[in-house]
């Protein structure tokens, strides 16, 4: 447990004051991530709730950042349900989209998790393992088009909450995911007691966080960016849905 962990008791508030055991939470950690979808909800939800980073092996998997994590706990050694599970994005998940290991664990955890999580484009991946069907959810503004595939309804919102899924837009949204998600658990006090020790108050010096804002020079000049982690994720779409027909 890290120190983080070991104060919220002390400060009377969190999940000591009930009783009840910290809520565990199952963090898929596969190649390819995008790194803050992964550490900015992990840097919120650490301390009051105890963070996994899984995936098939303990072996350090690199980021799309260059950056590599180290994942700590393998799918055999999972417990058989988590309190919540969480899935990022990332362009790594062209290749989930085809690995029936992976989206057999997400499906039999998403089944019995008091929450189905994702942030940015991890939910397509939830998607793909059958845990967003007739659910509003969001993702990456470049990828609302997408979840319909999956049954999904696509929602342009930061947050989106539907029973029990809370799916966040693009990389940054999950930040306010995951506060959003600590005020559901435990109420708005651990909530902003979080917020404050993070110092979260964005305050950018632009302001083009959204198509709207940014305006449609921006937008393209992003999509530009974008286009190949989109093929990439297109294709391996295709491509599942050709062995599925087939």
């Amino acid at each position: 447990m890290t120190d983080a962990a070991r104060r919220w008791p002390l400060m009377g508030m969190g999940p000591d004051r009930t009783g009840r055991p910290q809520p565990r939470v199952g963090m898929l950690a596969f190649p390819g991530l995008t790194l803050i979808d992964l550490v900015g909800p992990q840097a919120v939800l650490n301390g009051p709730m105890r963070t996994h980073l899984l995936w098939k092996t303990t072996d350090p998997v690199e980021s799309d950042s260059g950056i590599s994590i180290t994942p700590t706990m393998r799918f055999d050694d999972a417990p058989d349900r988590f309190d919540i599970l969480f899935v990022p994005g990332g362009p790594g998940q062209a290749e989930l989209f085809g690995d029936a290991e992976t989206l057999d664990f997400l499906a039999r955890q998403g089944a019995g998790a008091d929450w189905v999580t994702s942030v940015c484009t991890g939910s397509l991946i939830l998607g793909a393992a059958g845990l967003l069907d007739g659910y509003r959810a969001a993702t990456h503004w470049a990828a609302r088009d997408l979840l319909p595939l999956f049954g999904a309804e696509p929602v342009a919102e930061r947050v989106v909450i539907d029973r029990n899924r809370i799916t966040g837009g693009g990389v940054t949204a999950g930040i306010d995911f995951a506060l959003t998600l600590l005020v559901h658990v435990f109420g708005e006090a651990v909530a902003r007691t979080t917020q404050l020790l993070m110092e979260y108050d964005p305050a950018p010096p632009v302001h083009a966080g959204n198509v709207g804002a940014a305006g449609p020079e921006i937008a393209m000049a992003a999509l530009a960016v974008l286009g190949p982690v989109a093929e990439m994720s297109m294709a391996a779409l295709q491509a599942r849905a050709d062995r599925f027909e087939g």
